[in-house]
Order: C-alpha cells, then structure tokens, then sequence
C-alpha cells in the first residue's frame, strides 16, 4: 500500500504533464462545475501504480491475469475517450468486451440469488448475461458520478474499504490486499485532486474503479450464503442510485438516456446552496450510510433483513423527492407528509 501510494504521488506530476501534451484535457462546458482547463488520465496513473503494486504483491496471482487485461481493455478505453471522446456505443464496446474477459475467461460470473423466504434462484445460462450486464452497470455508475472533484475517489474508497473489511472477515486473502492496494492509489489521485483539482481522473479512471469495485464484488462476495449479490448492490447504493434515478428521470422526459445532464445527485445538492466541497462531503456521508448498512444486512436474519430493505428504500425515496433527482414536481411522500402535518395543526 505505501509503495502504492508513493508511486502515484511521484507519477501524478509526470502524467499530468503528459495529459497535457496530447491535449486529453476538459475544457468547461456548460453543464460543468469547473471553470479552467484541467488535464484528465489521472486514472491512468492510478493504474501504473495498482500495476506496479500487483507485481510486488505475495499472493497467487495466477486466476487474476483474465482480470487484468479485462482491466487493461476498459484502461485502454477510457484513455482514447479521454483524447477523442468516444461515441456511447463504442464505450460499450470496450465495456462488454471487459466484461466477456472476467466472464468466459476468468470464470467469475453470478450464479445465483437467494430470493428471501424461497432461497436460491440459480440463473443457469443466464449467469453470463447477467454477470456482463452488472459489470457494465457498475462501469457506468462510477463513471456517471464522476462529475466533482474528488467525489468519484471518495465513494470508490468507500466502497473498496467495505469490500475488504468484508473479505477479511470471509478470510480472502487475495480480494482483501487487492481493494487496500487499490485504496492506496486511489488516496494518492485525490491529493491531487480534492477540491480544487489540478487534475481529474477522467473515463481511464472512472471506467477502470467502477470495473475493479464490479469484479472485486463478485470475487470477495461469491461464498456469501444469504445475501449473495445484494451486499455490492447496497455498498453501491450512491451511484448504481445516481443511474437508476437519471434514467427514470430521461425516460419520463423522453429524452435519449445516454444524454446528459445537470440532475445528477451532486448537480441536484448544489442548486439547494451546498458549496462544491460540502457537496462531495455529504455524498462521501450517504456512501458510508449505505456501505453500514450492507455490512449489518450481511448479518441480519431474514426477517431483520427484508426490514432493513423496506427503510432502505424509504430513505432513498425521501431523499430523492427532497433534493429532486426525478424532477422538482415530483413528492408524492412528502406531500403525504405535508397533509398529515397541516391537519394535526387544525
């Protein structure tokens, strides 16, 4: 973990230059939060450096090489994004083909989900599409949150830290040590880029975190009996929500869904008055509620854990109608609220 940091530290600078050089920078538009030039492939370090750190690493590596080019694929991906900015179809493409890596090569796919009170539902032949389009969405869930500084590094160590803790108490000793390396490169990116930033990760490294948090999920979490892959989809609850939400809300707009806009969750808290820093720090809070609450789920009853869900979603419904992420219109539950408040008082 130190040599990770400290290579990240020492590289940041030089990739920076480099960013700069091929002209793979962000110039502020108008949905953007930034006002100046800044140069992107900060993820590129963060991958050197969780490269370097994998070669050091005293564990057996050799069920990780499909993951890896997997990772190399998504890497090489968003780096041509990040100079020519891609077309949605053809991120895709290197998505998918990241994906059948991990799936048809690696053999890490989502075999079932025990469905509380029936158990198990095995998939059969559809563990591969499903496993594939997990993946993807995850991909896409980092990357479509990635639109302050520092808040995609943020909910990504939130996330890496909760599926290590849990992997050590399920006695993995490869998915364990591969999230703290990559915590330690991560920590290194956001000394540069924490508000304000000097430089962004860009799609090289949203695509490349989200792929690592989908793929480390599936590895740390497939000897979980009960709650099988709904632990990583609560760790994940800021983002995968983020996404759920935009595509409601560009569905009942009836606008393309890989169109963007300025609704996202952060975009949402800065038009109610928080400053950019207070913003990423109160998303860094709801990732921490949600990643509590996986690790109590993991351990709850059945019953304790149906109740647990039922909360769940209630506060994601309140927050959702509060800040407006569908839209400003939308608070069937607080209007509910409203009404039994206004007829107490009379």
């Amino acid at each position: 973990m130190i040599i990770c940091f400290l290579i990240g530290i020492l590289i940041i600078p030089l990739v920076r230059k480099f960013a700069f050089l091929i002209n793979a920078v962000d110039e502020p538009r108008e949905r953007h939060i930034h006002t100046k030039i800044t140069p992107t492939l900060g993820g590129l370090a963060i991958f050197i450096a969780f490269t370097i750190g994998m070669l050091l690493l005293a564990v057996d590596k050799s069920g990780f090489l499909p993951v890896y080019i997997g990772a190399l694929i998504i890497v090489t991906t968003g780096f041509i994004d990040d100079i020519i900015e891609l077309s949605p179809r053809w991120k895709l493409v290197g998505q998918i083909s990241a994906a059948l890596c991990v799936v048809l090569w690696g053999k890490i796919t989502i075999e079932f989900i025990n469905i509380p009170f029936a158990g198990p539902l095995y998939f059969g032949v559809w563990a591969i599409p499903i496993t594939i389009i997990w993946i993807v969405a995850i991909v896409n869930a980092l990357n479509l949150i990635d639109g302050l500084d520092g808040l995609a590094g943020g909910i990504a160590i939130i996330a890496l830290l909760t599926i290590a803790g849990m992997a050590l108490l399920l006695q993995d000793i490869f998915v364990a040590p591969v999230a703290f390396m990559l915590i330690a490169c991560i920590f290194a990116f956001l000394v540069y880029n924490f508000p304000p930033a000097s430089i962004f990760m860009g799609d090289t490294g949203s695509l490349f975190l989200g792929y690592m948090i989908a793929v480390l999920s599936l590895m740390g979490f497939k000897n979980v009996t009960f709650i099988s892959i709904l632990v990583p989809l609560i760790i994940l609850g800021v983002p995968l929500s983020d996404t759920f939400f935009a595509i409601i809300r560009r569905l009942k707009s009836r606008t393309p869904i890989s169109m963007a806009d300025r609704s996202h969750i952060h975009h949402r808290l800065m038009a109610l008055g928080f400053s950019e820093r207070q913003t990423v720090l109160l998303i860094y809070c709801m990732a921490i509620l949600f990643s509590i609450t996986g690790f109590v789920f993991s351990f709850s009853t059945t019953w304790g854990a149906v109740i647990l869900l039922v909360l769940l979603a209630f506060c994601i419904e309140i927050i959702v109608e509060f800040i407006g992420l569908i839209g400003e219109q939308y608070r069937p539950i607080l209007n509910i609220l409203a009404k039994i408040r206004r007829r107490k008082k009379h």
